[in-house]
């Protein structure tokens, strides 16, 4: 006679009402607990804010609204403006962008639709190799190779072409030394080119292939899948992309203070040297004497801040409305 094995016993209500309570208790602490990772990042955010806000008040107590549109800064006689900083910034950084974005679209093109299979995976790497390299690699390159080079090859051409066009012509004169706010965004173009390239890469991978294969069976071309189906599906990871790639541009510091030429200058040639709001901070924070002087770094910093949120907020609302758009289409 065979012994059958013993069934488990039903659990009683007991015993289920106390697993019930421990899953309630876990699923509570478990949340209080990502609710406090949440609020740290925002107390953290909002602790930066108030530093710099209460540091810059003697700096905008001093000179106002009116330092963001001043050009001087003297620091023999305490005089400061945030113009020539903010220009510097801005300007290098769409600089970058004007030239970065189309060449990371296009080797994301490539990696995803075009390249051969046994080279994806070297050109892959090789892209997230150039987005590990340090800042400070890319500023020694910009210095000591590439504003020579630039100085004594490309400077002449561009002078000698667009600097004959009349009205764009007046950004290409000037003197041809390789330094300059066109080197510093050329420098952050290679810099910002990996970052951008590498997440265009990786949202057009996740396109279903039913899709593009639909799209190519129809008989649409390559630009045509591009354009209609992958850009489409991924054009919230495209913005991010983008976005991702101006925040490191604004807020590059070693890079753009090497080649940029930390002049205190106001030119309105692409060739002349000038200054950013990083570069800026690097070169005189921790020589700063006076509290004028210090109170003026920090009001850059802040408005370094205010200028990176206003950018990811365009970003954000300009997302929001082409869903909408695209809602309303549907």
């Amino acid at each position: 006679m065979t012994n059958l094995p013993a069934t488990p016993a039903e659990p009683d209500d007991a015993q289920r009402q106390g697993f019930a309570r421990r899953q309630r208790f876990q699923d509570a602490l478990f949340h209080k607990f990502t609710l406090l990772f949440a609020f740290t990042v925002l107390l953290v955010l909002a602790g930066i804010i108030v530093s710099l806000f209460i540091q810059s008040m003697p700096a905008f107590e001093q000179f106002g609204p009116g330092f963001l549109t001043r050009v001087e800064w003297d620091i023999v006689n305490d005089e400061f403006g945030a113009a020539i900083a903010i220009f510097g910034t801005v300007v290098s950084a769409v600089i970058a962008l004007v030239i970065a974005v189309p060449l990371s679209f296009g080797i994301a093109l490539f990696l995803t639709e075009t390249c051969p299979v046994w080279m994806r995976r070297p050109l892959g790497i090789c892209i997230e190799l150039l987005a590990g390299v340090p800042s400070i690699i890319y500023g020694m390159f910009g210095l000591f190779i590439f504003a020579p080079l630039f100085a004594e090859y490309g400077q002449p051409i561009l002078s000698a072409t667009l600097g004959k066009l009349p009205v764009i012509g007046v950004l290409f004169s000037g003197a041809q030394i390789g330094l300059g706010i066109l080197t510093a965004g050329l420098i952050l173009a290679i810099m910002v080119l990996p970052f951008i390239a590498s997440v265009m890469r990786d949202v057009f991978l996740i396109v279903p292939s039913v899709l593009k294969e639909s799209a190519y069976g129809l008989g649409c071309t390559t630009w045509e899948v591009v354009t209609k189906v992958v850009l489409p599906y991924t054009r919230t990871g495209v913005i991010g992309g983008v976005m991702l790639g101006l925040g490191r541009a604004l807020g590059e510091t070693m890079a753009v203070t090497f080649v940029i030429g930390n002049a205190h200058k106001l030119s309105p040639s692409l060739f002349g040297l000038g200054n950013s709001i990083a570069s800026t901070l690097a070169n005189e924070f921790a020589e700063a004497d006076s509290e004028l002087h210090v109170s003026s770094l920090f009001a850059l910093g802040l408005v370094l801040f205010l200028i990176t949120f206003v950018v990811l907020s365009a970003a954000k609302l300009m997302l929001l409305r082409m869903e909408k758009s695209q809602g309303k289409k549907t």
